[in-house]
């Protein structure tokens, strides 16, 4: 009995059987050892950062802090736009995939010290929020939570960045503008909230851009993988799955790492339910009794008078008017204002979501908004605040 031989495949595609040289043509990384080799090098110069990642990683970071600062998602669109070539993000995933830890770390390297860049730039921006022009800051909330919207736009900029830096013909461009709006501007949220104040910016913004930089390498391994990049050595494979295991536990961990270090007991970076039950005050008027007090009759000596009873004057108690509270907005914050206008003094930190308040009776017009006067209930802080800001615990006072 003889034992079978065992086929030896050519590198050469040509000489390749029909079935292997229909997959060799799917596949954008050649068969031949060469060929992947230069393919390789030429993708890794490509995904190197530049001194252009470094400095417009600097300037994105202060365009971010601007949009934040007015409070604008126009603004937001162009600072992404002006964001530079996320090829660290790609390189990161081709070191995950061809198992390059030396180049895995540099790419990761120079990604980090983007990230630090926009740190500091929405950090310079925000110093100048504490004590120009405190605002509501609306935007910074809603990209400083989980979205699967936000996780969507993450998926389709790693895939499609990776599969068009593959591709030397092609521009990774528009795709590069998603990544950079899903990493970039969450630091640049922690980094705007940690100078101006806000609270809960700096610690969900940073956790939140871990996640989503998990996530693009993550995925951009994955695309590389359908294109036909393989781990070139054993070690390949365990630094593939270290990133898919740091991946899935940030994800599917992320209530029980915000329980942890959430700020004041809060989960970090998860939308806050609305709740569904209302504070209500309802005013009981004290009860008025009615008395009267009989008058002794008068007796004259010439006339004899039937005496009769006169009741005295009846009071009646008003009830005595209940203080009128109200909570902020479950989806915005407040400031408290030192006078009825936008430009006035912030008394002491901006009011965050369900603050309790006391409102008093004055209230103010103001270029078509209305201001009432309000006292923190928790610190007896006095102020102005926007009524529109406002939910009302009690049957809605005559402003």
């Amino acid at each position: 009995m003889s034992l079978p031989k065992s086929e030896n495949f050519p590198d050469d595609p040509d000489l390749l059987p029909p079935a292997r040289r229909r997959r060799a043509r799917r596949l954008l990384a050649p068969l031949d050892a060469d060929e992947r080799a230069a393919t390789l090098d030429r993708l890794a110069h490509r995904t190197s950062p530049s001194f252009d990642f470094f400095l417009f990683s600097l300037v994105v970071g202060l365009l971010f802090g601007v949009a934040l600062l007015f409070d604008s998602p126009v603004l937001l669109v162009l600072a992404a736009i002006f964001a530079p070539l996320m090829a660290p993000a790609v390189g990161v995933a081709l070191g995950t995939i061809v198992g390059s830890y030396k180049f895995f770390f540099r790419s990761l390297t120079g990604l980090l010290i983007g990230i630090v860049l926009v740190f500091m730039g929405s950090a310079l921006v925000g110093l100048v929020a504490r004590y120009w022009m405190p605002g509501e800051y609306t935007q910074a909330y809603l990209y400083a939570q989980l979205s699967w919207m936000n996780f969507a736009l993450l998926a389709v900029g790693a895939v499609f960045t990776a599969v068009t830096m593959a591709h030397e013909d092609r521009s990774p461009a528009a795709p590069s503008v998603a990544l950079a709006y899903v990493i970039y501007l969450p630091v640049a949220v922690a980094g705007f909230g940690l100078s101006s104040g806000a609270a809960h910016l700096f610690p969900d913004g940073l956790v939140l851009a871990a996640v989503h930089l998990a996530w693009v390498a993550l995925l951009g391994a994955l695309a590389l993988a359908l294109l036909g990049f393989r781990p070139m050595t054993l070690f390949g494979y365990t630094l593939s799955a270290a990133v898919v295991l740091v991946g899935v536990i940030l994800l599917i961990g992320f209530s029980a790492i915000s329980a942890v270090f959430g700020a004041f007991g809060e989960p970090l970076a998860l939308p806050t339910p609305v709740p569904s039950a209302t504070l209500t005050v309802t005013p009981v008027p004290p009860t008025a009794t009615k008395t009267s007090t009989p008058i002794p009759p008068s007796l004259t000596p010439t006339l004899t008078l039937t005496p009769t009873r006169t009741p005295t004057a009846t009071f009646t108690a008003s009830p005595t008017p209940l203080p009128i509270y109200a909570l902020v907005a479950p989806d915005r914050g407040a400031c408290l204002r030192a006078e009825p206008n936008l430009d006035a003094e912030a008394v002491g930190p901006c009011l965050m979501k369900d603050t309790l308040l006391q409102i008093l009776p004055e209230t103010v017009e103001t270029d078509g908004d209305t201001w009432v006067k309000v006292i923190v209930v928790e610190d007896n802080r006095t102020g102005w605040v926007m009524e529109e800001l406002l939910l009302v615990a009690t049957p809605e006072p005559q402003w």
